[in-house]
């Protein structure tokens, strides 16, 4: 038996040759990556589909995506000379952040939006120790200041406008063909910042330039309707949508993200907060999958495709961008406990059951 130490894991050590890294740049982990893809049992013939897999990005450590590009951007950051950290956030970014500075030992500031935060993703930026500014207006607003803020101070900002951030995030793009032995045909995904789908389709193209794919995923981007800035062509002034994680009016990557989708030949469409729920449930009941409401924005797109005659068969790929613990308070709205009481005997339960 070895008595060795463990390989170390994680995106740093896992995709460096296609990373950003020098030799100077800290390897360091949160064992981020390496996400499971995952066949649908029930959905993928409600969309129209022959197959549909869900990359639950919601295993990462902190439970969502950022976790790929943060550990990019702080490991850069702290190359650069960076001691402190700042993000503005919904909730994912910060807790994200937040990690990987406490991981690093560096200062964290997150600026948030004003009760717009969803409870999970506020304990956990509290809980890794990160100064939280809570800000009047929005996160267009707070990503504003947080720009400002960052060009005057010596503090690295590690949102999705960090080029680094992206780098990292496109490297589930390689795992999805790694896993697939070729890209899918459609990659369906929940578009807030545009980061994330900016990200993909780079990482898609680089997998093809690179034979590791032989083909480009459709890029199918879904908005929430009440914060849909890049279906309606132009920035919402005051987002309203119970998917926080992409309560966003002004999308910092929305070149990218019209990019990814007029290159693939794909769409960015715009999702009810209702037609969410349903995804939101469907994932839970008939898949045993809870993410949080943004992550249901994929799967509720393609639902709404294929209901209206747009998919006709093909592979599809859902990206489940965050877990459903992030957002304790729409989990226990969606649903009525089913508990009957009983005495803790036989007789008694099995009674309560109707046996």
């Amino acid at each position: 038996m070895s008595t060795g130490a463990p390989q170390p894991r994680g995106l740093l050590y896992r995709w460096a040759s296609v990373l950003p890294l020098t030799e100077r740049t800290p390897r360091i982990t949160l064992g981020e990556g390496d996400t499971p893809l995952v066949r649908s049992a029930a959905i993928e013939k409600l969309c129209g589909l022959d197959e549909l897999w869900f990359k639950l990005e919601s295993c990462n450590p902190t439970g969502s995506f950022k976790d790929r590009g943060m550990v990019v951007a702080v490991a850069r950051a702290i190359e650069g000379g960076a001691r402190a950290l700042m993000c503005a956030s919904t909730g994912n970014t910060s807790a994200s952040a937040a990690a990987y500075a406490a991981k690093c030992g560096l200062e964290c500031f997150v600026l948030v939006p004003g009760g717009k935060v969803a409870a999970g993703k506020m304990a956990q930026a509290v809980a890794y120790g990160s100064h939280i500014i809570e800000v009047e207006g929005n996160f267009d607003d707070a990503l504003n200041a947080a720009r400002a803020l960052t060009a005057k101070h010596p503090v690295a900002l590690v949102n999705s406008v960090n080029p680094d951030r992206i780098q990292g995030q496109k490297t589930a793009a390689y795992e999805i063909c790694e896993s697939l032995g070729d890209a899918p045909d459609i990659l369906a995904i929940p578009v807030g910042n545009a980061g994330n789908i900016t990200a993909y389709w780079k990482g898609f193209l680089e997998c093809a330039e690179t034979a590791r794919a032989s083909l480009h995923p459709k890029m199918f981007g879904f908005q929430a309707a009440g914060a849909a800035p890049l279906v309606a062509g132009q920035p919402v002034a005051e987002p309203q949508t119970i998917a926080t994680a992409i309560r966003i009016g002004k999308p910092a990557s929305w070149a990218g993200a019209t990019g990814a989708r007029d290159e693939s030949g794909g769409r960015i469409d715009a999702v009810t907060d209702d037609e969410i729920l349903e995804a939101y449930r469907l994932l839970a009941g008939k898949e045993g999958l809870f993410v949080e409401p943004a992550s249901a924005a994929s799967v509720a797109g393609l639902l709404k495709v294929g209901r209206a005659g747009g998919i006709r068969g093909g592979r599809a790929v859902a990206i489940l961008t965050g877990n459903g613990l992030k957002d304790p308070d729409t989990a226990t709205s969606q649903y009525t406990p089913k508990i009957t009481k009983a005495v803790a005997s036989v007789e008694s339960v099995e009674r309560a059951l109707g046996w």
